[in-house]
């Protein structure tokens, strides 16, 4: 695996009024399943704005493409997305990338 190879995606979540809580459980339930399961997966981070609660950043580093195949496929990710989308406020923004520069 070479660096070259990951990739990276950031995704946005945003809840629906008076859903945050509710939201911010299925994420955590995300996160621990996939970091449980998926081998392919460097870094699943979850953030929250402080300055607005409901707001959801998701940080994923993949190895390969085809670790971001797998995730994609997981049941776990199917599950929460069906626990999910009755929470949300907007649909999830998500944008894969390439690192470029930087640690």
């Amino acid at each position: 695996m070479s660096a070259a190879d990951e990739i990276h995606v950031f995704a946005h979540v945003e809840a629906a009024p008076g859903k945050d809580g509710a939201l911010r459980e299925a994420l955590l339930e995300l996160v621990a399943a996939t970091k449980e399961a998926e081998p392919g997966v460097l870094h699943y981070q979850l953030h929250e704005d402080p300055a607005k609660p409901g707001s959801f950043y998701v940080f994923e580093a993949y190895k390969n493409q085809a670790a971001v195949d797998s995730h994609m496929g997981s049941p776990h990710l199917a599950a929460a997305f069906a626990k999910a989308g009755p929470l949300l406020g907007a649909p999830p923004s998500i944008v894969p990338t390439k690192q470029i520069a930087g640690a």
